[in-house]
């Protein structure tokens, strides 16, 4: 029997998916818990729209994280910072400091865990850093630190 899983089911399956069970197991164990509902015509269509459309969501995300790549690579961020005699920075530029400049400077927000720094950033100049976008989908970033 075809049934849709209406939450995991250890041995099963997951969360709505559609998989082959005995009828006693379905009958006795699965319908009464309401872990499950028969897989009939109309809860096939169902499942079918509902998976295209996470697809089709999955798709539009990907894209609108290519395109936020392809404008992050041709954007600077200028952090200006206080420096010792010797050059080198009185504490440091972090994430957070990077993302905070890049939403007031050009008005797009990324969480500071998404840029990936080596570690913080503690002398004057330009440096690339990497920014992870989406889940495979990662970017460059201008970083600028002047006085």
């Amino acid at each position: 029997m075809k049934v849709l899983l209406l939450a995991d089911v250890k041995g099963q399956g997951k969360k709505d998916q559609i998989v082959e069970v005995s009828d006693g197991y379905a009958r006795n164990f699965l319908f009464p818990k309401k872990l499950a509902v028969v897989a009939d015509a109309k809860v096939m269509s169902e499942t079918k729209s509902k998976e295209e459309a996470k697809q089709f969501r999955l798709k539009e995300e990907k894209a609108a994280a290519k395109a936020l790549c392809e404008k992050l690579a041709t954007l600077t961020v200028t952090v200006t910072a206080t420096a010792g005699a010797d050059g080198r920075l009185y504490g440091s530029v972090t994430a957070k400091d990077i993302a905070e400049k890049l939403m007031a400077q050009h008005k797009i927000e990324i969480d500071k865990r998404k840029l990936v720094l080596n570690e913080n950033i503690k002398t004057f100049g330009t440096y690339e850093i990497d920014v992870k976008v989406y889940p495979e989908i990662s970017g460059k970033l201008k970083v600028k630190v002047t006085e």
